[in-house]
C-alpha cells in the first residue's frame, strides 16, 4: 500500500498500538477532531432555538451536516435524515414508533440470525408486546443467505424484515436489495443495519429501496454519540415521536401538543451539534479518499492476513474462505485457547483485537461456537501490522503451553 493514511489519525501515530478493533469503533482523523473543537470554540450555541447570529451559525452547521449525510447515503430528502445517538437508538426508534404501531398479534417479524443485538432485541420487544411471531433467516456456514429460503419465509403475515447489510462477525455482505424487493412484494417493510457497511462501501438507500437504514458516526471515523436513522418520508410522517420534550414540538397547550415537522419531531431536546459537525467532517474525509481506494486497501490487507492465518495449525476462520467476502472482518478460534486469552496475548504484543460474542450470540450459537477473537481491519492499517499480527498468532499455542 503506497499511501500512508495513518498520518491523518493522531492516535495511530503512537508506536505502542496496532489497532485491529475497527468494527467496534474506528479511529478519528485530525479533521474530525478539529471540527468538534471548532464548534465548541467558535459556534457554541443551542441550534434551532435562537435568532441571534451564534445560534444561527450553530443551526447552519447542524443542518449542513444533515445534507452531507443525505448525499452520503443518497437519500431523496433531507427530512428523511434523523440524527440519533447511534445505530442502537435508531433501531429502537423504529421499533417503538413504527413497530408497536403497525404490528399486531399473529403478524410475523423476520430477522436474520446474524443480526447485532441492536437489530434483534428491539424486535423481540415488539413481538412480546404485540403478540407477533419472531422468525429467523438462518445463514449457511459460510455466512451466505439463501434467497430461495428467504422467499419462503416472507409471507403475507410478515410485517417487518430486519437485516444487516454487513455482518459484524463474518463480514459477509448481504443481498439487501433483493431481500427488500421480496419484502415489499408481500407488503412488509425492511429495516437495514448499516453500521458495518457505511465505513467500507458506498451506500445508496434509494437503490436498495430500504424503508429504514441506520448507522453510527463513530464507526465511520466520526464522533461517538452521533448516529443516523434514514426513513422513507411517508413512513416517518405517519409515525409518532419516539421521545417527547423540547424542540420536537410546534406548539403546546395544557393538555396537548402539535409536533414539529420532519425530521425535528424525532430529535427531542438539545441536539448533538458538535457531533454532527464531526460527522460532516468524517464523511468529507471519506469522500476525499474515495471508497475505491479504501476497498482496495482493505481487500489486500484481509487477503494477506487470511493467507498467513491459514498456514498456522489449529486456527479456524469463521465464514467464507474467500477474503473478498469478509469486508475486513476476520473472526476466528484457536484450538484449546479461549478467545480472551488470545486477545490478552495479542495485546501484550501491542495488537488490539476484540474477543467475545460480539453482540451476536444467536449467530455464534448457530455456527456452533460460544465466542471468537475478531480482528477487523481498516484502510489505514498496514501490511507491516498484518504481518506482526500473524507472527503473534503463530506463537500463541506455544505460549499457552501446548507446544506447536
Amino acid at each position: 500500500m503506497s499511501e500512508n493514511y495513518k498520518k491523518d489519525f493522531p492516535l495511530l501515530m503512537q508506536d505502542n498500538i496496532i489497532y485491529f478493533d475497527n468494527s467496534a469503533t474506528s479511529q478519528r482523523p485530525q479533521c474530525v477532531i478539529d471540527a468538534e473543537v471548532s464548534f465548541y470554540m467558535n459556534h457554541n450555541a443551542n441550534p434551532l432555538r435562537g435568532s441571534y447570529p451564534l445560534s444561527v451559525e450553530a443551526t447552519d452547521i447542524y443542518e449542513n451536516a444533515r445534507q452531507t449525510v443525505r448525499k452520503f447515503i443518497n437519500a431523496a430528502h433531507s427530512e428523511e435524515i434523523v440524527f440519533t445517538r447511534n445505530t442502537t437508538e435508531s433501531m429502537n426508534l423504529v421499533a417503538y414508533s413504527y413497530g408497536l404501531n403497525n404490528v399486531k398479534a399473529g403478524d410475523e417479524v423476520l430477522v436474520s440470525i446474524m443480526e447485532h443485538h441492536s437489530n434483534l432485541l428491539p424486535w423481540q420487544m415488539v413481538c412480546r408486546q404485540t403478540g407477533a411471531v419472531l422468525k429467523y433467516i438462518d445463514c449457511e456456514q459460510d455466512g451466505s443467505l439463501d434467497l430461495d429460503k428467504i422467499s419462503e419465509l416472507i409471507t403475507d403475515k410478515t410485517k417487518i424484515v430486519a437485516v444487516t447489510q454487513v455482518s459484524n462477525v463474518l463480514g459477509r455482505v448481504n443481498p439487501v436489495k433483493e431481500i427488500a424487493a421480496m419484502a415489499h412484494k408481500k407488503g412488509a417493510v425492511i429495516v437495514v443495519d448499516g453500521a458495518q457497511s457505511t465505513p467500507h462501501m458506498a451506500v445508496d438507500v434509494q437503490d436498495m429501496d430500504a424503508d429504514f437504514f441506520a448507522f453510527s458516526g463513530h464507526k465511520v471515523f466520526g464522533p461517538m454519540g452521533i448516529g443516523v436513522l434514514y426513513g422513507k418520508r411517508e413512513l416517518l410522517d405517519a409515525m409518532p415521536p419516539f421521545l417527547s420534550g423540547g424542540e420536537m414540538i410546534e406548539s403546546v397547550t395544557r393538555f396537548g401538543a402539535k409536533y414539529a415537522e420532519l425530521p425535528h419531531k424525532f430529535e427531542a431536546g438539545t441536539v448533538n451539534a458538535a457531533g454532527a459537525a464531526g460527522l460532516d467532517a468524517a464523511i468529507k474525509y471519506v469522500w476525499s479518499i474515495g471508497f475505491d481506494k479504501m476497498e482496495q486497501a482493505e481487500a489486500a490487507l484481509t487477503a494477506r492476513a487470511m493467507e498467513g492465518m491459514k498456514k498456522i495449525p489449529h486456527i479456524h476462520i469463521l465464514g467464507s474462505d474467500n477474503p473478498q467476502e469478509h469486508t475486513g472482518i476476520i473472526s476466528f478460534t484457536i484450538d484449546n485457547v479461549h478467545p480472551h486469552d488470545v486477545s490478552e496475548i495479542l495485546i501484550s504484543d501491542g495488537i488490539a483485537v476484540r474477543a467475545g460474542h460480539h453482540c451476536a450470540q444467536p449467530l455464534l450459537n448457530h455456527l456452533g461456537v460460544n465466542s471468537t477473537t475478531r480482528a477487523s481491519l481498516m484502510f489505514y492499517n498496514t501490511q507491516k501490522e498484518v504481518d506482526a499480527f500473524v507472527e503473534s498468532l503463530a506463537s500463541i499455542r506455544e505460549r499457552m503451553g501446548y507446544g506447536e
